[in-house]
């Protein structure tokens, strides 16, 4: 009896030390490196050199949507596997081909050598199939991608967070926006907030709409722009008397479904410009469905920075409206 209950206690003791060393091995795991919207690619020469390389680059090298220039999604950094070693393995992003005699198969490990990662695996054993397998995946693939890096990115805000509580006054509502942006403008329905970039500024408005503003979906998008052009020549004014920021006629918006602050919402992206001058840049706009308070709340993020590469600077506003939270309503007395 005696040795059945020291055997019980030493294996006891033996799964205790396991886990604790699995959970020491995690707690140790290193952070993960590199900018945001950056992806090391792993792949023989071969393949990179080749049409596999072609589709990689068509894919995950895609010009971002409503940036003029072209500006690609990921900055792409190519590896062959016998020099994927050391610090590189800490990227955050990494997407492995290989050409192997074996099924087709397409799956992400997470925090496989550093956290928060992603390393994505396509494997098949002919380029035709590569290439299938990259089509068929790469949509999500990049969504898991995107959505750590704006995690990333709005762990980063944290850090100093703007004291100002001018949205959570007017709309309910509360963003994590960066100290480094200032209010600019506050008036009945709207606030303008801004931050000095090289030869720029990146700009974040809120207003609100009525409930019915897009109750025609046949003229959606063209109700949009006329939504968008009436706040932008109400309280955004030019550099010159009779300018204002309106929607870049020549550049039809883009609309994608989405969700903010656990409602339904429309993404637009598209150009703006400055009516009778030249200005213009890219934009992100939100429509969020907020049912309760009878309302389309909007939220955008609108970019000037003329010979500059933008796609960060989007990314960043981007980041900062999906750290959007509706506050609950003060009971009435």
């Amino acid at each position: 009896m005696r040795k059945i209950l020291i055997l019980v206690f030493v294996t006891c003791l033996a799964v205790t030390s396991c886990k604790d060393g699995a959970s020491t091995k995690q707690d140790f795991t290193p952070a993960s490196i590199g900018q945001v919207n950056s992806l090391t690619v792993v792949m023989s020469n071969e393949l990179w050199e080749g049409k596999v390389g072609d589709n990689v680059r068509d894919q995950f090298a895609k010009s971002v949507v409503g940036i003029a220039w072209n500006e690609p999604i990921f900055t792409l950094r190519h590896l062959p596997e016998a020099v994927f070693t050391g610090a590189v393995r800490k990227s955050r992003s990494i997407l492995v081909v290989q050409k192997k005699d074996t099924t087709s198969l397409s799956y992400i490990n997470k925090n496989t050598y550093s956290r928060p990662q992603n390393v994505a695996v396509i494997v098949a054993p002919t380029e035709d199939e590569l290439i299938e397998t990259i089509n068929k995946n790469a949509d999500h693939i990049i969504s898991e991608f995107n959505k750590t890096d704006l995690q990333v990115t709005q762990g980063n805000f944290k850090r100093s967070l703007l004291q100002d509580t001018s949205i959570e006054d007017m709309f309910g509502v509360t963003m994590d926006i960066p100290s480094v942006y200032s209010i600019g403008k506050v008036e009945d329905n709207f606030i303008w907030l801004d931050r000095d970039i090289k030869n720029g500024t990146m700009n974040l408005i809120v207003y609100a709409l009525p409930w019915d503003s897009f109750s025609n979906n046949a003229t959606f998008i063209s109700d949009i722009v006329s939504k968008r052009d009436s706040i932008g020549k109400k309280y955004i004014p030019g550099p010159n008397e009779g300018t204002y920021m309106d929607t870049e006629k020549a550049f039809a918006p883009s609309v994608f479904p989405a969700e903010i602050g656990g409602k339904k919402a429309a993404e637009i992206r598209g150009r703006w410009e400055i009516y009778n001058y030249s200005m213009a840049g890219p934009y992100v706009s939100y429509i969020i469905n907020d049912k309760e308070n009878n309302r389309k709340l909007v939220v955008e993020g609108f970019t000037f920075a003329p010979a500059a590469v933008k796609r960060d600077f989007m990314f960043e506003l981007e980041a900062i409206i999906k750290t959007l939270k509706f506050l609950p309503k003060k009971a009435s007395n």
